[in-house]
């Protein structure tokens, strides 16, 4: 569940597959500050779910979403659905889906399990680039801080303290200095007008200066909190995924590039590589999540 699309992905026993995907409707002025937004989402996301799947016949449910919860499953921030606050969300998917476990985790934290389930490795950092910046760790095959304790906030972490101002309030966060519209904000002061995505796409790719100059500023956040991570917790991999990033391959390899550039003598980074999954890392975290792991 993000905050403007919702994918869903239906697993049988017997490997068949189903999936199916919707946007939620565009808020309006009462919705972003009254509970009737998420009413309406509630009630597309049931028919979107009654259309793929009897609820009843479910065994397992996960559920990836970029909200905070509190301890009773009660939505206590969701900036990209704010009419979301104070929904009691675990009771209102129980009440969905009957008498199937539903378990929710942060999508940041589920894109790398995921990724780290596809590349073998039980010891993983991962960086999603996209409209925000989310992520998540993965040690000993099991996320860190795990499901139910919080969730790995990747993207705010601070990488420059006198840095643009951050939805979070604060400045210098990596999803401030190196997301996908704060990638574009930087092109457009460079060029001197609006750069749109496909336009900075087509640039890189050309190699106008422009173009790369931005990109490779956002590359150097990534790498400094790639570094910080990895000084932490020393995963074996870092995967860079997201929408953003797996239109723009070059980034990848500027992240790579800087990040090695980061290293301290005789303390070697991990590789830096693109992720597999692609823009679907999280809805696999998820049906991880529904068939139980990582317990």
């Amino acid at each position: 569940m993000g905050g403007t699309k919702v994918a869903l992905r239906l697993e049988h026993d017997d490997l068949s597959i189903r999936e199916s995907s919707f946007r939620w409707a565009e808020p309006d002025g009462t919705d972003a500050i009254t509970s009737g937004g998420a009413t309406r989402d509630l009630e597309l996301l049931a028919r979107h779910i009654g259309e793929l799947c009897e609820p009843g016949r479910l065994t397992g449910v996960g559920v990836a979403l970029p909200a905070t919860l509190d301890a009773t499953g009660t939505v206590t921030a969701w900036p990209g659905r704010p009419g979301w606050t104070g929904v009691d969300l675990r009771g209102a998917l129980s009440a969905l889906f009957g008498e199937a476990e539903v378990r929710c985790a942060d999508d940041g934290d589920l894109a790398a399990l995921a990724e780290a389930h596809e590349a073998g490795c039980p010891d993983l950092l991962y960086l999603g680039v996209g409209t925000g910046i989310g992520g998540g760790i993965v040690l000993n095959g099991r996320p860190v801080p795990g499901v139910g304790r919080g969730s790995c906030e990747v993207g705010h972490l601070i990488v420059d303290r006198d840095g643009p101002l951050c939805d979070c309030g604060r400045r210098g966060c990596v999803q401030a200095a190196a997301s996908g519209p704060a990638t574009l904000r930087r092109a457009a002061r460079r060029r001197g007008e609006e750069v749109a995505f496909t336009a900075l796409r087509e640039a890189v790719r050309g190699g106008e200066r422009w173009a790369v100059a931005a990109l490779r500023e956002s590359g150097r956040a990534l790498a400094t909190a790639v570094a910080g991570v990895c000084e932490l917790v020393r995963p074996s991999l870092v995967l860079i995924g997201g929408g953003f990033a797996a239109a723009m391959p070059e980034l990848v390899a500027m992240v790579a590039e800087r990040t090695t550039a980061l290293e301290r003598p005789g303390h070697p980074l991990p590789p830096v590589r693109a992720a597999t999954l692609g823009g679907l890392s999280s809805l696999h975290g998820a049906v991880l999540l529904a068939r139980g792991v990582p317990d």
